[in-house]
């Protein structure tokens, strides 16, 4: 007999390496002055995706987060992502 299916969230967050250059990054702090804000500096832009993935447990659910995060979702070359498990979501295939 399998294991219920149950449903867990996770965000990736997604950042350039340090030492990589970082265009977004450098646009957003030479905004700043023009803001009246002083005081930040080291600004790094990334992207946060969120995804709810079905599985047996929260540790097989994570494995498969983990390589999306490193095959498909980060650069890593360029790129360091980290994982953030956000909870177990509502039971798999229940309409809500």
């Amino acid at each position: 007999m399998s294991e219920p299916t149950r449903a867990y969230r996770f965000a990736v967050n997604v950042t350039p390496k340090p030492g990589i250059l970082d265009p977004q990054g450098r646009a957003v702090e030479r905004s700043l002055p023009h803001l009246g804000i002083a005081g930040v500096s080291a600004v790094r832009v990334g992207r946060r995706v969120e995804l709810t993935v079905a599985a047996a447990n929260e540790a097989d659910a994570r494995a498969v987060v983990d390589r999306l995060a490193a095959e498909l979702l980060s650069n890593p070359l360029i790129e360091a992502y980290a994982v953030e498990p956000l909870g177990e979501a509502a039971p798999a295939g229940v309409a809500g």
